[in-house]
């Protein structure tokens, strides 16, 4: 099932293409009204999801590559022992590998990871995010998905 890696690479040219749009485009913390609930904001996050880890002085960026790396080596193993008919897990596993690399590609260059999707209701704005972060949500997503059908097809 390795096959289906060209969708990690498909996310991390994306990911990275649009980073450098957005980062080529926008200034730091610059906004720009896309549609209401959406506008596009240039923001760089040292840490993990929601800023975690931020302020951690910088250790975390090497912690944060290395626990990529090996998450994505470990999944990439688990893709190739996939069966021919686990579409969905290997779609969901090549989006996950494929966020994670994108990102760690920012760490390892800048020592940051470049966001700027921005989406609010009324004054709460959910953390920046960006091309390879949302491939991992919808990555997990299809996993969570995919292991409730399991049982049923195994009948």
């Amino acid at each position: 099932m390795l096959k289906w890696l060209w969708v990690s690479a498909l996310i991390i040219a994306l990911d990275q293409l649009t980073k450098v749009i957005m980062s080529n485009w926008l200034d730091l913390y610059q906004t720009v009204a896309v549609m209401p609930y959406f506008n596009f904001t240039l923001a760089h996050n040292s840490g993990a999801a929601f800023s975690f880890l931020a302020g951690a002085g910088g250790w975390q960026r090497w912690f944060f590559i290395v626990l990529a790396v090996t998450v994505s080596i470990v999944l990439i193993i688990w893709l190739s022992r996939l069966k021919s008919q686990a579409k969905l897990e290997a779609i969901a596993i090549s989006l996950i590998i494929g966020g994670a690399i994108g990102n760690v590609i920012d760490r390892f260059i800048y020592g940051y990871v470049v966001d700027f999707i921005d989406v609010y209701v009324g004054s709460y704005h959910w953390p920046a995010f960006n091309i390879a972060d949302a491939a991992i949500c919808v990555g997990a997503v299809l996993l969570i998905l995919d292991s409730f059908r399991k049982p049923a097809e195994q009948k």
